[in-house]
């Protein structure tokens, strides 16, 4: 054989595998979704594994999420901290096994069920020890920063993605509708709180976001200082636009133009008022909220326009859905 002929046969071989990759992992739409999910939560077990993850400053990261709590609420953010402490090798240690668990559950296809069960279970412990539930209840949960939680938004993904033949996974192409726009109604209601909407709150919470890399520094005091004194024009208008985004998806009006806009404005949140997660400065548990939006309004995309048979939403039925996802 030829030095030619072996280079062909190898180059067979190499893309013969990339299609066997492509095939396994991205096929479609929703296992594409599905194989990203893994991966982050892959990437979340990884960070848990950081040495910083072992010390007291983790511990009083999750303590410093219990004042100004309602008193359930703190006592038991209390508990879960202080038990943690105890044995805090073991209990992170666990906790970063289960995460990358889930995560290669997830990738390899016998087990995404199975996977995907444990990461509703995991996803709401986290949500409520590890998040405090986004902070809604303090009221000072901001969508510029992560509201109402990166975490839940894990367990909708995977809800979303079920993987099974009912368009829209486990909750289908209404129930998909519904929580999108239970999703963006809540985050334009964040805006509108006073410590969201003061004149210099854009400012001061940008000012705040981790960086971890002079660039992204950079990036962030630029965005801040033209922000500054401006907080509450930017809290209107990011509110109208949330309400907006979450509206239009669901009553079909124009849906594909304002999911794009949806994945636009995460990015933006993610990159100047969440700092990319803040894995750039280390501490980070998560890659925060922006990416598991942009992959939420992913897997929505498959699912519009909705198709003719899909039950037409009213316009009065979305806005009392609210309490739900705040709740």
């Amino acid at each position: 054989m030829s030095n030619t002929d072996t280079f062909s046969a190898a180059a067979r071989g190499r893309s013969a595998s990339l299609e066997h990759v492509r095939a396994y992992l991205f096929s479609d739409l929703r296992r594409s979704v599905q194989t990203v999910l893994g991966l982050i939560w892959l990437l979340d077990g990884g960070l848990q594994f950081q040495s910083f993850m072992y010390g007291n400053g983790f511990i009083q990261m999750l303590t410093g999420m219990a004042p100004a709590q309602p008193h359930w609420l703190a006592s038991t953010l209390l508990w879960g901290a202080h038990t943690m402490q105890h044995h805090q090798v073991l209990y992170n240690s666990l906790s970063a096994l289960i995460q990358i668990g889930i995560g290669l559950g997830i990738l390899y296809r016998p087990t995404v069920k199975q996977a995907l069960v444990v990461s509703f279970v995991w996803s709401l412990i986290v949500w409520w020890f590890g998040e405090a539930f986004g902070m809604l209840f303090m009221n000072m949960a901001n969508p510029l920063t992560g509201a109402p939680g990166a975490v839940i938004i894990y367990a909708l993904i995977g809800a979303l993605v079920w993987p099974n033949e009912r368009p829209g996974g486990l909750i289908g192409v209404t129930g998909a509708r519904i929580l999108w726009a239970n999703l963006w109604i809540l985050m334009g209601v964040l805006w509108l709180l006073a410590i969201n909407s003061s004149a210099n709150a854009t400012y001061i919470q940008i000012k705040a976001a981790a960086a971890g890399a002079t660039w992204l520094a950079s990036l962030q005091n630029g965005v801040a200082d033209a922000c500054k004194g401006h907080g509450l024009i930017i809290a209107v208008l990011l509110a109208a636009l949330s309400i907006t985004i979450g509206l239009a998806v669901a009553l079909n009006w124009k849906p594909r133009t304002f999911v794009w806009i949806a994945i636009i404005l995460n990015l933006v949140y993610w990159i100047v008022g969440q700092g990319l997660g803040g894995i750039l400065a280390g501490g980070a548990t998560d890659p925060n909220a922006g990416p598991l939006f942009i992959l939420l309004a992913v897997a929505l995309y498959s699912l519009i326009p909705y198709p003719a048979g899909v039950p037409r939403l009213e316009t009065r039925a979305v806005p009392n859905s609210t309490a739900t996802a705040a709740g």
